[in-house]
């Protein structure tokens, strides 16, 4: 029944996602940030997405708003299971902007000015993470909205997982994408 299947994603989802992500070749450092609407109980949601510059997924996570301390919790979850980044380029969003100010402040209170992170506002130079949307949309779209926060988050964890395995980022070349699922299912 579709339900139970609902109820398997729901539960499992997220623990096969951190798997995932501890699994992951290390990405580059030089990352393209953005965030995605998606609906959850009637109203839209925000997933920020990060790749780097070579389209491979460095963190995702997504937020009832969309301000400067969603994008610090974003930043920060992204620095923890990853490392600091050189650049971030971004589109002209102020709350983003604001939120990797609030990381750099950190650093400098840390005395660690020296892995500032380079901040760089540019429309055009972030079509890679605008490309990848397009896979979240596609899958999103016809679902029509999720009935619950909750669900939503662990469905799209389970979706970011399964395009982390078709771009490659398991480092398991030649094994095919149902077996690394499974390997991280069982």
């Amino acid at each position: 029944d579709h339900a139970t299947l609902n109820r398997w994603v729901v539960r499992y989802s997220p623990a096969i996602a951190a798997k995932a992500k501890a699994r992951k070749r290390p990405v580059c450092s030089s990352w393209r940030m953005d965030e995605t609407y998606v609906k959850a109980r009637g109203k839209w949601v925000y997933l920020y997405r990060a790749v780097d510059k070579h389209g491979d997924t460095v963190d995702f996570m997504l937020s009832e708003t969309r301000d400067e301390a969603a994008a610090t919790a974003f930043f920060n979850k992204s620095i923890e299971n990853n490392d600091l980044p050189e650049k971030v380029v971004m589109d002209k969003s102020g709350a983003n902007l604001a939120g990797l100010t609030n990381i750099n402040i950190h650093l400098l209170v840390l005395g660690l000015w020296w892995s500032f992170i380079d901040i760089l506002q540019v429309k055009y130079l972030n079509n890679i993470i605008e490309q990848d949307h397009r896979f979240i949309k596609k899958l999103t779209r016809p679902m029509m909205g999720f009935k619950d926060f909750h669900s939503a988050s662990a469905t799209l964890d389970g979706v970011e997982t399964a395009h982390m395995i078709r771009k490659g980022q398991l480092n398991r070349p030649g094994v095919p994408a149902y077996r690394q699922f499974i390997e991280l299912a069982g």
